[in-house]
């Protein structure tokens, strides 16, 4: 009989990755013919001397031979560009004997580092729902901090975080991120909050936005791919919307972005500007997905030419995002 609490969801399936996620991945690395944007962000961006990465390059150091072997790899190492809804990018636990109790706790600071006051405090509560704390998560270290490009991350079921230092340019957060939470009651989910506000703009939609908004079908969850300014995005353009509606979308995003540091928020929203502001996102709310027929919409998205936050409530939580510019990248592979 299967005990590992990291298995226990059957609609995580790693495969969703193999076959689609890399692709994705590779999109967000693909030249993009339209308009040049920038090629760099970085002053919004975190830098190798902030808090998170500070902790990262001590975490590094501390490493003996031994434990660097199981969570040491190159940097642009495959495994640094997948991600899954449930997955380990190493055998190395937190908890356990891995880590020494110091070594924990600079895992611990890169976690506070990298999230908001709340953010930390709602994704240990995840963690601990979903997998048994995060002792029972996993790392790899990528690159060497402090030496050159690198990048932390962190993997086990329902989510996916990263620091870098903003060594991947013009990708927020260092790449696609994952967050989610197992459980499918609303009103017990801990980013039901999200969904409450995404829905804010709905209702003050007319009934001709409506019709644009509303799309039959959802995507796959993991279906991310930047597109570019060139791309075709479906639901409701922010740009055909009223200034108090806009005023609530803005209001929306900062929701969404509030579990993670300012500056990584910051670099978020300057990508955002540079791909074509707020009038270029869309949102699309799905009509095949209202987990309990109130009409407040499980499944939605927010898509740009530079911005996918996909989120996916029925049966339970799944998110995924990526954010970044993709000829920005492209030029740096």
């Amino acid at each position: 009989m299967n005990n590992d609490p990291f298995r226990s969801c059957p609609d995580c399936d790693d495969s969703l990755d193999r076959r689609r996620f890399l692709q994705s991945v590779g999109g967000v690395a693909a030249a993009c013919t339209a308009a040049p944007l920038l090629t760099r962000v970085g002053s919004a961006a975190p830098s190798p001397k902030s808090a998170a990465e500070t902790a990262v390059k001590a975490l590094y150091e501390s490493l003996s031979d031994k434990q660097a072997l199981a969570v040491c790899l190159p940097f642009n190492h495959p495994l640094q560009s997948r991600i899954n809804a449930n997955w380990h990018i190493s055998k190395a636990r937190i908890g356990g004997d891995f880590l020494s109790n110091d070594q924990r706790d600079l895992v611990d600071q890169i976690l506070r580092g990298i999230t908001s006051e709340d953010g930390y405090e709602r994704l240990q509560k995840q963690m601990t729902a979903d997998g048994g704390g995060v002792g029972r998560y996993s790392f790899a270290l990528f690159g060497e901090p402090g030496t050159g490009k690198f990048q932390f991350e962190l993997t086990g079921r329902h989510l996916t975080l990263r620091a870098d230092g903003d060594s991947v340019p013009g990708a927020a957060f260092g790449g696609p991120l994952v967050y989610g939470h197992g459980v499918g009651d609303p009103a017990r989910n801990l980013f039901y909050y999200q969904t409450k506000q995404v829905n804010e703009v709905f209702k003050a939609l007319d009934a001709k936005q409506t019709k644009h908004a509303l799309v039959d079908t959802s995507p796959s969850e993991d279906e991310v791919a930047l597109q570019g300014r060139g791309g075709k995005f479906p639901g409701i353009g922010v740009s055909e919307l009223s200034s108090d509606q806009k005023e609530l979308v803005e209001g929306t995003l900062k929701t969404l972005l509030s579990p993670y540091r300012k500056e990584d928020v910051d670099e978020v929203m300057q990508i955002l500007k540079a791909g074509g502001g707020m009038d270029s996102l869309h949102m699309s709310y799905y009509s095949d997905s209202d987990l309990k027929g109130d009409k407040v919409w499980d499944v939605w998205r927010v898509e740009g030419p530079s911005f996918v936050w996909h989120f996916r409530g029925d049966p339970h939580v799944h998110a995924y995002i990526n954010i970044g510019l993709k000829d920005a990248q492209a030029k740096d592979s």
